[in-house]
C-alpha cells in the first residue's frame, strides 16, 4: 500500500511541475504570439485598403472610358465615380486621372488612387506609414453615331 502511494505522490508532483512548464511556455511565448497576430491583422488590412483601390481606380477608368456614361451617370465626375468604391475608407483616398495617346494612336484614360495606410502596430522595423497607390489604364470607346 506504501508503495502505491508512492507512485501517486510521484504522479502528482510530476503533472504539477509540468503545469508549471507549460506557464513558462506560455509567458516565453505570448509575446511572440501577440506580435504575429498583430502582423496578420495589419497584412489582411493592406490586402483589404490596397483591393478597394484597385476597385476605386477601376470605377473611374471605366466612368471617364465610355462617353455616353456621363451623361447617364449618378457622378458628376470621375473622382466622384471613383470615391462611390471607397466610402468604407477614411479618410478618403486621392483620385487623379490622366487621358493620352499610346504608340498605336489609341485614346485612353488612366486612373491612380493613392491612400496612406497607417498600421496598428507601433513595433520597430515596421513601418507606419505604407502610401498605397493602384492605377488602372482603360481605352476610351469609340463614339458611334447616333442612327436616328
Amino acid at each position: 500500500m506504501s508503495a502505491l502511494r508512492g507512485i501517486c505522490w510521484r504522479r502528482r508532483a510530476r503533472l504539477r511541475s509540468r503545469r508549471g512548464v507549460a506557464v513558462v511556455e506560455l509567458a516565453v511565448l505570448l509575446p511572440l504570439l501577440v506580435f504575429l497576430f498583430l502582423i496578420t491583422i495589419d497584412f489582411a488590412r493592406v490586402f483589404y485598403f490596397s483591393v478597394t483601390l484597385k476597385n476605386c481606380a477601376r470605377a473611374g477608368a471605366m466612368y471617364a472610358s465610355d462617353p455616353t456614361v456621363a451623361d447617364e451617370s449618378p457622378f458628376a465626375n470621375v473622382q466622384a465615380a471613383a470615391l462611390a468604391d471607397a466610402t468604407n475608407i477614411s479618410p478618403s483616398p486621392t483620385v487623379s486621372s490622366t487621358m493620352g495617346t499610346d504608340s498605336a494612336g489609341r485614346l485612353y484614360v488612366a486612373v491612380t488612387a493613392r491612400y496612406t495606410f497607417r498600421t496598428i502596430t507601433g513595433f520597430p522595423g515596421i513601418p507606419s506609414n505604407l502610401a498605397l497607390s493602384r492605377t488602372v489604364k482603360m481605352y476610351v470607346m469609340a463614339g458611334t453615331p447616333n442612327a436616328s
